[in-house]
């Protein structure tokens, strides 16, 4: 079965999986609160980002057609 990446990147359900694991992992090495949310924060800003350039990837591509 093929992954279809573009759907893959652009999901909520990926990005919270993502977030969660990485939570979990800052968890289990004791990184501290103020240090956890700036790498959510920061999580949450590439998968916006990555949503955005894939979405503006397809308009530009459905533009040509």
């Amino acid at each position: 079965m093929k992954i279809n990446w573009k759907h893959k990147i652009t999901s909520r359900k990926f990005w919270a999986a993502v977030t969660g694991v990485i939570i979990a992992l800052l968890a289990v090495f004791n990184v501290d609160d103020l240090t956890s949310e700036k790498v959510v924060t920061l999580v949450a800003a590439i998968g916006l980002l990555a949503a955005y350039i894939v979405g503006e990837g397809f308009v530009d591509s459905n533009r040509d057609n």
